[in-house]
């Protein structure tokens, strides 16, 4: 073939592909935020039966919300396990009991803050028919069905309740509950929104005794929010420990209901402490506590004696840095005295363990430079353990199983991406939750070997109607940050890319200690709007900055006692790299963030002034003096003993560096990162004579959402881009 029609060709192809592009439709504001377009369906409610045959599904019927029984062998739906349109109960949840004789059902839920609830509770007697409503319909909080399936437990008013189905009978377990005092059986705001938990109780494995946490916040400081929209607006007062303060002081306490006599656990003289995790153990008589000290490098597992209150130290595990509970909350208990299964950074990178009774350690059953996402379910019939890993790549989740003896490791979801779980009962079958960057999310049923049985859900419709729009995938690339290490990230190019022309570049950010925001799955809502700014001419990059999780303790602790200066540092250099590929226009480079990626985002504007042009930090944390104790604590230690870990990273330190644009946004009903954090950034902008945009959202929470709220903010987000960059 000659040079000049081999040429031709290649033009030709070009503008061919170019102009398959243009036919296509580019992906506008309104199919985002307004039209749902880009939606994807899943299965909800999905749970094991105890036959092994069977699992149950939550879904929309005509008439209103339906449980329905799915055959597992031939994924044909066989019954309705309960009509919410016959029975006259929209309910938006379900749970049975231990032998599937009754289900609870949530309905009318009333959210609090990011975990906590109140809602209408109806127990269904699956059998008879017959639905008892708790209480004449009066919310309350963390209704529990007992394993004996004769009683449910609830809070109410800060108190704890026990009501016999029966009888109709409420029993009352405390009575010194009071808001913003005492808090018997829910978590108080703080260890809700950093130790993941809510509910504070939990029946005995026989339903005879009730063991929860009592949270008294008396001397906590409280936080005063204001609400607006009435003539003189309220005042909201809440209870929430800012770094350096007085915390909640925290008890255990053992209810016995045959002599309605309560126990106290003694979790020992500090009273400075975080005891965020109650346990029932198999043996008789023990329940299993972790106890964290304040500063959240010792974290100790203790058993108590439920009778006397006495407690023994099991299992003690410290850092130099820290133990991030949630991180490692997979504690197991087996059957027989076996002992326990848990995971733990202790070797590096997060792995699971087998300890006797006594604590001592039996094996480390997994090991390696990856880590262990979290443990999916203990076979202890087969002697197995599942879990998802990043063994794979660390923008990667897979469903592995491995013996006990820590033997015969098999990797059972080969296809690259991400991996959702959820196991049957009987270790049988699992459901898996798939997608990767270029696929929606599917839903499938598969066989404990990994054999896929059913296809539940593929998003074919989402599929279909992508095709029709001008889309450009996920492009994953890495380069080195300043002291050589190599980040992991990700582009999104606009459909009609020519690499001959300059665009300009928006980087997303969140970057918080154990965070991941480059992985290969599929992207929600926010990843759409990236696309949109792809169809109007910009890139959208994505950089995991050090101190990011998913490979191992050493990169994800380096930012330790020091936010931020890794983390902004990474940020710039990335910016930097891409000034240097030829079709980036290193002139017009921007950031964004939301909460973490706020914080994230005004620093990095003010730090990397000859880097970054605009910026735009959503919630953003301006100083970490304002934020709360036990998230803030675990990374920075408290102010008192390291101010500048506090000082030298916020953004108000800085803002006499500002240059470029600045979009601040923030919800005034904030409970998580305050409004107080704008304000006082505001403050030392106007002080330091800088000018910027600024955006509220009255009385909207971290998420500003509600009605119009997504689509006006991202709109302004949008306008902003396109004035700025």
């Amino acid at each position: 073939m000659k040079p000049t029609r081999n040429l031709f060709l290649i033009v030709c192809l070009f503008w061919a592909g170019f102009a398959f592009a243009q036919q296509k439709k580019k992906v506008s504001l309104e199919d985002v935020f307004k039209k749902n377009t880009f939606a994807q369906k899943s299965v909800s409610g999905i749970n094991w039966m105890n036959d092994g045959q069977y699992y149950s599904a939550l879904k929309r019927g005509i008439a209103g919300p339906m449980v329905v029984k799915m055959n597992i062998a031939t994924g044909a739906e066989e019954a309705v396990l309960i009509d919410g349109g016959k029975l006259g109960v929209n309910f938006s949840s379900y749970e049975f009991n231990s032998d599937e004789t009754k289900a609870l059902l949530a309905s009318e839920v009333e959210s609090i803050y990011r975990r906590s609830s109140k809602a209408v509770f109806h127990v269904l007697d699956l059998q008879s028919g017959t639905v008892q409503k708790l209480l004449d319909g009066e919310k309350v909080m963390y209704a529990t069905l007992s394993p004996d399936n004769d009683k449910v437990a609830f809070v109410k008013d800060n108190n704890l309740f026990y009501l016999t189905l029966a009888s109709g009978k409420i029993t009352q377990i405390t009575t010194d509950g009071k808001w913003n005092h005492i808090i018997n059986g829910a978590a108080d705001w703080v260890y809700e929104e950093e130790f993941s938990m809510s509910k504070a109780f939990e029946w005995s494995p026989d339903g005879k005794q009730i063991a929860f946490i009592r949270f008294d916040e008396t001397d906590v400081p409280e936080f005063n929010m204001q609400t607006w929209g009435k003539l003189y607006p309220q005042d909201y007062r809440f209870k929430y420990p800012k770094a350096g303060e007085k915390n909640a002081e925290v008890s255990i306490h053992v209810y016995d209901l045959g002599s309605q006599k309560t126990v106290k656990a003694d979790v020992g003289a500090e009273k400075d402490i975080y005891l965020p995790r109650i346990y029932w153990t198999t043996e008789s008589n023990t329940l299993a506590f972790i106890r964290l000290n304040r500063l959240q490098n010792q974290l100790d597992l203790l058993y108590a004696n439920i009778q006397t209150g006495s407690t023994t130290l099991v299992l003690r595990e410290e850092s130099k840095t820290y133990i991030d509970l949630d991180y490692n909350d997979d504690l197991r208990f087996l059957a027989g005295g076996k002992g326990f299964i848990r995971t733990s950074e202790q070797d590096g990178f997060k792995h699971i363990y087998h300890h006797a009774n006594d604590g001592k350690l039996i094996r480390q059953i997994t090991s390696g430079n990856w880590e262990v996402s979290s443990l999916v379910g203990i076979d202890e019939k087969g002697k197995k353990i599942y879990f998802i890993s990043t063994e794979q790549s660390p923008m990667e989740r897979n469903l592995f199983v491995i013996g006990m003896d820590g033997k015969g490791k098999k990797l059972l979801t080969p296809e690259k991406g991400t991996h959702g779980i959820n196991m049957s009962h009987d270790f049988k079958y699992f459901i898996a939750n798939y997608s990767n960057a270029q696929q929606p999310l599917r839903v499938s049923l598969h066989e404990s070997s990994g054999k896929m049985v059913k296809v539940l859900e593929d998003n074919a419709e989402l599929q279909e109607r992508l095709s029709g729009f001008a889309l450009s995938g996920r492009e994953f690339f890495q380069f080195n940050t300043v002291d050589g290490t190599a980040l992991n990230g990700y582009m999104i190019k606009p459909a009609d890319f020519d690499p001959a022309k300059k665009y300009p570049v928006l980087m997303y950010v969140y970057g918080g200690p154990g965070s991941q925001n480059v992985t290969n799955a599929w992207g929600g809502t926010r990843d759409f709007w990236h696309h949109h700014l792809a169809a109007e001419g910009y890139i959208v990059v994505c950089v995991d900055n050090r101190g990011t999780g998913a490979r191992g303790r050493d990169f994800k602790h380096v930012t330790y006692a020091n936010l931020g200066k890794y983390e902004t540092q990474d940020q710039i250099a990335g910016a930097k790299y891409l000034g240097t590929l030829p079709y980036v226009d290193a002139a017009r480079i921007g950031i964004w963030g939301w909460s973490y990626g706020g914080y994230m985002s005004s620093l990095s504007l003010m730090l990397g002034n000859d880097v970054f042009k605009a910026a735009i930090a959503v919630a953003p944390v301006t100083t970490w003096r304002y934020y709360d104790t036990i998230y803030t604590e675990r990374y920075l230690q408290t102010p008192q003993i390291n101010a500048a870990g506090y000082d030298d990273y916020s953004p108000i330190t800085h803002v006499n560096k500002l240059k470029g644009n600045l979009l601040l946004v923030h919800g005034t009903g904030d409970d998580n990162v305050h409004f107080q954090n704008a304000v006082d950034l505001v403050d030392a902008l106007v002080k330091a004579d800088k000018q910027f945009e600024t955006m509220y959202y009255p009385n909207r929470n971290h998420g500003i959402y509600g009605g119009n709220t997504t689509w006006h903010l991202y709109s302004i987000m949008t306008d902003f881009i396109k004035r700025k960059l």
